[in-house]
């Protein structure tokens, strides 16, 4: 694993949750698809990733591809509804989250799966969270980003011009409305030294 250098900024005791306010941007996409955006939300985001990446019970998968099984490249973590999170930390985002989407269709966020990309080798490709109730309702998908900031992608299902975030050090991304049915996201491997990121998907139930 590509080594993890903390800021300045990002290292220190642990501080409350700011609630999600104005800082929080929203752009609409095309398909009734909507992001809200808000970078640096998590003070002392390093020192959390430091200890997620340390407690979380990382899992190796491997899925059937095309006719072969290979491994998935990236590490795996995922907790249910009503699950303990590896993290106080957590809880807090998961119930801010609850309760400033807890209107949208579908319900507040309950799940969260965790994702490590260990260095610009991990990645994920270009898909949509539609198992489930995802793939025939709007729905909402919120991530936050810990470590090195990598490369989110957005774009129209079946391609088009992709819309780019640098996510990492606690900044957060919300896909609502429609977009796990008419977008598709995905995180590109990258040549570049990188070091670790971690992605803390939170969704509301039924959705993967």
């Amino acid at each position: 694993m590509t080594a993890f250098q903390p800021t300045l900024f990002g290292a220190g005791p642990r501080v409350p949750v700011p609630p999600l306010g104005p800082e929080l941007r929203r752009t609409v996409l095309a398909g009734g698809a909507w992001v809200d955006h808000r970078p640096a939300w998590i003070d002392a985001a390093d020192d959390v990733f430091e200890r997620l990446l340390t407690t979380i019970p990382w899992q190796a998968e491997r899925r059937t591809m095309f006719d072969r099984i290979v491994d998935v490249p990236r590490l795996l973590a995922f907790y249910d509804s009503g699950a303990p999170l590896p993290n106080p930390l957590l809880d807090t985002v998961r119930g801010h989250l609850a309760r400033h989407y807890g209107d949208e269709e579908g319900g507040p966020v309950a799940t969260a799966g965790a994702c490590l990309y260990r260095g610009g080798w991990d990645s994920v490709a270009w898909h949509g969270d539609h198992i489930g109730r995802g793939g025939a309702h709007d729905t909402v998908v919120a991530i936050l980003s810990l470590g090195e900031p990598r490369r989110f992608l957005l774009r129209p299902r079946g391609g088009g011009p992709a819309l780019r975030y640098d996510l990492g050090r606690g900044d957060l991304l919300v896909m609502g409305g429609s977009c796990q049915r008419t977008w598709e996201h995905a995180v590109p491997k990258t040549r570049h030294p990188v070091g670790p990121r971690i992605s803390i998907q939170y969704r509301q139930p039924g959705v993967r």
